[in-house]
């Protein structure tokens, strides 16, 4: 006598069904039981496996349900985000802490193989740390023809997502699809004057290249100068052409001497812009889970010249009568953590930097200042 399939025997043709269908072409499968709504856990499984199918119509499409099987699973799905096991994404569903099928990323690293990592630019603190995504790196034939864009590390990007089925790695791999913020990156060189208004910039580090200036670009900079300088394009052939962003001044002022250092040793002085706006978007500390003291007359105990003012003491004497002559001391100290969420972009710039760097003309923050 034939038995009746167990529940696992179930989950197993559910799981084939929605595993061997073939794209979005709809194709029935050989060997799949379509019509009917598999267990939640089949359904969960589909849709981290499949984050670009996450709707109810591909679902139904994957699983060949029809008629009253999808007002059934449209009911399953409904109970699903009850109990918080999914969420709801504009059109698509995701699990919980999930990333959705498409996500801005910010490039943040590089693997132990070379390969970039991002992390996703909005994500909640109730989630966790933000996953790490693996960027796919387009090919050498997809990069000449124009078809996957490139980027590198401080860019912003909007990427496709896909689950990282090796173990061992990030959660997650993406493919560019679109560029949105480029990082802009500095060099630093000697401007020398040619006699048809062009320039040329001599790198002062020997892995630097030369490059050539139009006149239009090349600023308030003189035969002679330290100047900061940008890539703007390269032609086929010829030097790379670059636009002059500051002059610095004479090779050997304290100026100068500072930014070689910075150059040198290459640490980021150059904020993304999307950080910027994280930071300028932050609003006042509120007053919850707070104490107030805006009446106390603090004072701070950095110096005129200090490059920050973040830390502030008050002293009064102790009135208490079993302290005679003691007094009470309160020092402030700027409360970051207010405005440097877990994850955020803020958060990500500030690990990569590590700490503020001091020099004796500047300051390079870990934070805007902002």
């Amino acid at each position: 006598m034939a038995r009746a399939p167990r529940s696992n025997d179930r989950k197993q043709q559910a799981r084939k069904s929605a595993g061997a269908e073939g794209g979005r072409s709809g194709g029935k499968l050989p060997g799949i039981v379509h019509g009917e709504v598999p267990p939640r856990e089949i359904l969960l499984e589909f849709i981290q496996d499949n984050p670009d199918r996450a709707n109810k119509r591909e679902i139904a499409k994957a699983f060949g349900l029809k008629g009253d099987a999808r007002i059934a699973l449209k009911a399953a799905l409904r109970a699903l985000e009850d109990d918080g096991l999914l969420e709801k994404n504009r059109k698509s569903l995701t699990r919980p802490g999930a990333l959705p099928p498409v996500t801005v990323l910010d490039i943040t690293t590089r693997d132990v193989d070379g390969q970039l990592i991002g992390r996703p630019a909005e994500w909640l603190d109730e989630n966790g740390v933000a996953p790490a995504v693996l960027i796919r790196q387009p090919s050498g034939s997809d990069r000449s023809r124009g078809k996957t864009p490139v980027a590198g590390i401080g860019d912003r990007v909007v990427a496709k997502i896909f689950p990282n089925k090796e173990r061992g790695g990030p959660a997650y791999t993406a493919r560019i699809i679109k560029v949105i913020d480029k990082r802009k990156t500095a060099a630093l060189g000697v401007y020398r004057a040619m006699e048809d208004g062009k320039g040329r910039i001599l790198p002062i580090d020997r892995r630097g290249i030369e490059m050539e200036v139009d006149a239009e670009f090349r600023g308030d900079a003189r035969d002679g100068d330290l100047v900061e300088v940008e890539t703007v394009r390269m032609g086929r052939f010829g030097l790379q052409r670059a636009r002059v962003l500051s002059v610095v001044g004479s090779v050997t002022s304290e100026k100068a001497i500072s930014m070689i250092a910075i150059h040198a040793h290459g640490i980021p002085y150059i904020f993304p812009p999307h950080v910027l706006r994280e930071a300028e978007a932050a609003g006042p500390a509120g007053m919850t889970n707070r104490e107030d003291w805006r009446a106390l007359p603090l004072i701070t105990i950095d110096p005129a010249d200090a490059k920050d003012h973040d830390d502030a003491v008050h002293a009064e004497p102790d009135t208490a009568p079993d302290n005679p002559g003691g007094m009470i001391v309160v020092v402030a100290i700027a409360d970051v953590s207010w405005y440097v969420r877990p994850g955020s972009a803020l958060d990500r710039e500030a690990l990569k930097r590590g700490n503020s760097v001091y020099f004796p003309d500047r300051v390079v923050p870990m934070l805007p200042e902002r």
